[in-house]
């Protein structure tokens, strides 16, 4: 005999069980008044005991919250399924929405403009209650949106300017010109002084602040041959960027590349053109993971905890949903941790020191 599905209970049941009416039952569960403190007590142990849950969709309805937290990412599809970073990002933004039963709902979009798309939608539609937001950009207009809207969000990274935080937006962020400074300096002590910086996405803050780090670092230390190289983050357009610039009448002697897939793509095109690593080129990875603990050689990479650091933002976002106001949190930089994959350049400590 087929089994019929368990049936919720309902606001009826609890009233029911309560000898009370239904309108106070829902006063006492939505923290209304109209109820005594005694009756409201009574209820809620009653529909504790039911095992009742409020309804999302109800929720929504009425305006109360959808209890769940939105994440769009306008980045290519195709980079998502090999790069780590996302991964451990958002198992830790889990781990903390799970504290509070909130559900996660997650797309990926093709560019900017229709990520905000989808924010004005979903907040026609109740969707979500709040927002993390990745990726930001110079003149972002994301922020300004969310404020007009009244979601409250947290931004994810630096904002290209500080003007572009408003409203209820919180930010997280690490020091990206700190880390890029560090790897500059790790590999000219070493001796290297023609480095390539295999860049990701052109548009985003983070990427154009990591490009003037190393201008910089450069400019300090008379360091002429250094040039930085924009892609998509996927593997394909990191392995292309290298080809190139290993094909330059001057190739580096080291290349930094903005996420551990674009690295390890590097490490083959260096050994498919006969190169040894680190004993003609050097890599660095900007963001460590397995892939940089198990290549051969082993990847020089920037360490952070990522999953900590999606903990924190969604606990960021918990917080302004339960009042706070917002604010700037900055995270410890990442550390660099050095591997086999740097050295000495070739020739280094004779005469031409090239």
């Amino acid at each position: 005999m087929r089994r019929l599905p368990a049936r919720r209970p309902t606001i009826k049941d609890i009233a029911r069980r309560a000898g009370v009416s239904e309108s106070a039952v829902s006063f006492a569960l939505n923290g209304r008044p109209g109820v005594s403190s005694a009756t409201r007590e009574r209820i809620r142990r009653v529909a504790e005991q039911l095992g009742w849950q409020p309804s999302t969709a109800a929720r929504a309805l009425s305006g109360e919250g959808s209890a769940t937290i939105g994440l769009v990412l306008a980045r290519p599809a195709r980079t998502l399924g090999v790069e780590s970073f996302f991964l451990q990002l958002v198992t830790g933004v889990q781990e903390a929405l799970a504290v509070r039963r909130l559900g996660l709902l997650f797309q990926v979009v093709e560019d900017l403009d229709a990520e905000c798309a989808v924010y004005r939608r979903w907040w026609a539609e109740h969707r979500v209650d709040g927002l993390l937001v990745v990726d930001p950009r110079d003149r972002d207009p994301r922020p300004a949106l969310l404020a007009q809207l009244g979601l409250p969000a947290v931004l994810i990274g630096a904002p290209g300017e500080p003007d572009d935080l408003a409203g209820a937006v919180s930010n997280l962020w690490a020091d990206d010109t700190g880390a890029m400074a560090a790897i500059t300096d790790h590999l000219h002590t070493l001796g290297h002084r023609r480095i390539v910086h295999i860049a990701g996405l052109a548009g985003l803050a983070h990427t154009r602040r990591r490009i003037d780090s190393l201008r910089t670092e450069a400019q300090h230390r008379g360091l002429p041959e250094v040039m930085s190289v924009p892609t998509d983050y996927s593997d394909a357009q990191g392995a292309e960027a290298t080809r190139r610039v290993l094909a330059l009448p001057r190739p580096p002697t080291a290349i930094i590349y903005d996420n551990d897939v674009m690295a390890v793509a590097g490490l083959a095109v260096a050994a498919q053109r006969g190169l040894s690593v680190p004993g003609d080129l050097s890599i660095v990875a900007w963001d460590d993971s397995i892939l940089c603990r198990t290549a051969h050689p082993a990847l020089t990479a920037l360490s952070r905890d990522t999953a900590a650091f999606g903990r924190r933002a969604a606990e960021e976002l918990i917080a302004l949903l339960d009042g706070a106001p917002s604010r700037q949190v900055r995270q410890p930089t990442p550390r660099l941790t050095a591997r086999e994959s740097t050295a000495a350049p070739p020739g280094y400590g004779r005469s031409d020191k090239s």
